[in-house]
């Protein structure tokens, strides 16, 4: 006997608030680990990584950390916090140091660039987490896009209005360099090329 998709429900469903979402976590009914993130307020399955999504996860973390300056740190795939979501980038820049955030995780205004891999997560990553990142006002956001083989950069983020997004996308191919901006100022480049497996 087949097995039927579970069906998308018709009836109205509940959002979670962050409170919420961490009381989960702290009642054990989510477990630090499972593959799910809350974005805009609903629990969403996080997709499993292929070995190319892995090594460009990786070759990001340290190219970046190769470039950024003291007074900064560069995570990958821990939580960031927004007003209604708690999103895990690939890679993301954050001022300070992790010890910083022991007891809290990195708020948006703390974030100066988030990093997302794209491959089957290309439309999430350019439509819901481009609304979620610019909402809360991270003022760069690249796609590492896998299937197209480029980066897309993502700046000047516009939280009014009915979508949020950014005004500015700009898109560099693997022969390019692309200069990071913190604060801005520019702290070096990057290759698109030493991003992609």
């Amino acid at each position: 006997m087949a097995t039927l998709a579970p069906a998308i429900p018709t009836e109205p469903i509940h959002r979670l608030s962050i409170e919420q979402y961490r009381g989960m976590l702290a009642a054990g009914v989510l477990k630090s680990g499972d593959p799910v993130e809350l974005l805009e307020g609903w629990l969403v399955e996080k997709r499993t990584k292929n070995p190319p999504h892995r090594i460009a996860t990786r070759r990001t973390r340290v190219a970046l950390e190769s470039i950024v300056p003291d007074g900064w740190y560069v995570d990958s795939q821990e939580p960031i916090l927004t007003a209604d979501s708690e999103p895990e980038p690939d890679a993301a820049v954050i001022r300070g140091r992790t010890e910083d955030y022991a007891q809290e995780n990195p708020s948006a205004g703390c974030v100066g660039l988030v990093v997302e891999v794209a491959d089957e997560s290309l439309l999430r990553d350019r439509e819901t987490k481009a609304r979620i990142y610019a909402r809360a006002g991270i003022p760069v956001y690249w796609i590492v896009n896998l299937p197209e083989r480029r980066l897309e950069v993502l700046q000047s983020p516009n939280a009014a209005g009915v979508t949020p997004g950014y005004t500015l996308c700009s898109q560099y191919s693997e022969a390019d360099s692309v200069t990071l901006v913190l604060d801005g100022g520019e702290i070096g480049t990057v290759r698109v090329a030493d991003l992609l497996p």
